[in-house]
């Protein structure tokens, strides 16, 4: 008898309530444990207490630290062990789109997404 598939577990950073609970909504959806937080610096103490998430939505522009510092420190942090991180960006500016993907992010979604555009994503990257 196998043991029961623990949940995948996932890290919404944004600044943004509604983007934060309209990401949940959907995580939820797909079967994943969602934890939250507002910024850089509350996203690498909850990966610290927590432990390493299997998915990270990462927003570009946050105060206190922004999207691009906390994937670098993350992976400076815990190298190869960083999950698929997907940026939930305004940005689409393809210079920006280089440096997220040159620091180690998967993929990258624009705002405003919908659950269909996110699905895509998702299912691109192998996270549903």
């Amino acid at each position: 008898m196998h043991a029961p598939k623990a949940p995948r577990r996932a890290l919404i950073v944004d600044d943004s309530r509604m983007v934060r609970r309209a990401s949940r909504a959907i995580l939820q959806e797909f079967g994943y444990e969602v934890t939250e937080a507002e910024d850089g610096q509350e996203a690498l103490a909850r990966v610290k207490a927590d432990g390493m998430p299997d998915l990270i939505t990462l927003d570009w522009n946050m105060p206190n630290m922004s999207g691009i510092e906390t994937l670098k420190a993350l992976r400076e942090l815990y190298g190869d062990a960083v999950p698929r991180v997907m940026f939930c960006t305004t940005n689409s500016d393809a210079i920006d789109i280089h440096k997220g993907i040159d620091a180690g992010a998967t993929e990258w979604i624009v705002k405003p997404f919908d659950k269909a555009s996110m699905q895509a994503k998702l299912e691109k990257i192998g996270a549903i």
